[in-house]
């Protein structure tokens, strides 16, 4: 086993135009796929942008570019952009690669193969290691790269990440076509690649975590003007908005409904660092909630025409729930025969909507018809239209 320590990376720190311009060269004539990597500060910073983004091609070398120091990487979008991208994980740094104009036309996702593959673990470590079998350090994996200067460990670390991307794309190549799963994997990445980005929340304060706790009006609009303040001032100070008081302590506040400052104050639940620093913050937003106009916000209701939770189909739905059961038994043992989890064969959302409105005519063919409205991928749709439509027949 090969240790990341005793691998040399070779890498450059790309931090003004005149440098861009030269690694967009070198990229432009290197060899075969490009590695992509992007590293965010999600976790310390109120945006997700990227405050790394590294690119490896053989016969190029490995860049580093610093986006705090970039303003436009239309250079380096246009030296690479009819290549075939690898990333681990796309679905995760794509979106702050599209904020700096950066999206693949070509995309090969190496966690997302590994799924589909069958692999136990599909950390970039684990399936590096079980298939070049190189052990690597996730030290940092979660550091807060918005620092700056970053220490150069940092750079080592996220230098070698991506310089692996090309082997590694090769190795899970040879797998996929062994076992048959080449198109399989082409469909998933295209769908990966081309997903579009949810809208905007209407109200994002509702995904409080812990806010199926609050039950009144009065409760529900607490937490809207808390989280509104929360996230004024998470945006003024660039600070993710839960390193400043967690979503547990909005709740304890919202449901405390506090008369007074001091009572806030005097409740050791309601913490976080900015919890006593910006006490008058939030007791505004308190008395704000108090004097709301009507109409304040109502516990959601279920859309009529929405599926129903499937955790009451059995009192209510007796016969969606038996369906539900038999296509899932059905279902997870394909997966077990493509050897690969369930949930990458056939999305739960998709079969409990297929499950709780089947499409007339029980035909392999209807019921594939059906899948491919719900959102399933092609291959999805053609594994498990035959047997999910004897399920039906069966229980009709």
């Amino acid at each position: 086993m090969v240790k990341q320590e005793d691998l040399e990376a070779s890498w450059s720190l790309v931090t003004n135009t005149e440098e861009l311009k030269r690694a967009a060269d070198a990229l432009a004539n290197g060899i075969d796929q490009v590695g992509v990597d992007a590293e965010r500060a999600s976790g310390f910073r109120y945006g997700s942008e990227a405050y790394l983004v590294q690119m490896y091609r053989r016969g190029s070398g490995t860049f580093l570019f610093d986006p705090t120091l970039i303003d436009d990487f239309s250079v380096l979008r246009d030296a690479v952009i009819g290549e075939e991208w690898i990333l681990h994980a796309a679905s995760q740094d794509l979106p702050c690669l599209d904020m700096l104009g950066l999206r693949p036309e070509t995309l090969f996702d190496t966690e997302l193969a590994s799924r589909l593959l069958g692999f136990e673990r599909v950390g970039l470590g684990s399936v590096v290691e079980q298939l070049l079998g190189i052990q690597l350090s996730k030290a940092h994996s979660a550091a807060d790269w918005s620092t700056r200067p970053l220490p150069h460990a940092w750079l080592e670390y996220a230098a070698l990440d991506v310089a692996l991307l090309p082997d590694l794309r090769d190795a899970i190549a040879e797998q996929l076509d062994a076992q048959g799963k080449v198109d399989f994997a082409a469909q998933e990445f295209e769908a990966v690649r081309t997903r579009t980005p949810k809208p905007p929340a209407d109200e994002p304060w509702r995904k409080l975590a812990g806010g199926n706790r609050l039950r009144t009006p009065r409760e529900l609009t607490l937490a809207r003007e808390l989280w509104n303040a929360r996230d004024a001032l998470a945006r003024e100070k660039d600070v993710a908005p839960g390193r400043l008081v967690p979503d547990a302590s909005l709740i304890v506040a919202a449901k405390m409904n506090p008369r007074s400052r001091g009572e806030l104050a005097g409740n050791k639940d309601f913490r976080g660092r900015a919890s006593r620093s910006e006490l008058d913050r939030w007791w505004q937003a308190i008395l704000k909630a108090k004097t709301a106009e009507p109409p304040t916000p109502k516990p959601r209701t279920r859309d009529k025409d929405a599926v129903p939770h499937h955790r009451n189909w059995e009192q209510r739905f007796p016969e969606a729930a038996e369906r539900l059961a038999a296509a899932r038994d059905a279902v997870v043992a394909e997966a077990e025969r493509q050897n690969m989890p369930v949930e990458n064969l056939l999305t739960p959302d998709v079969m409990r909507r297929l499950v709780w409105d089947p499409p007339a005519e029980l035909t392999a063919g209807a019921v594939e018809a059906r899948l491919i409205e719900l959102g399933a991928r092609n291959w999805q749709a053609v594994l498990t239209a035959p047997i999910l439509a004897e399920v039906f027949v069966e229980l009709a």
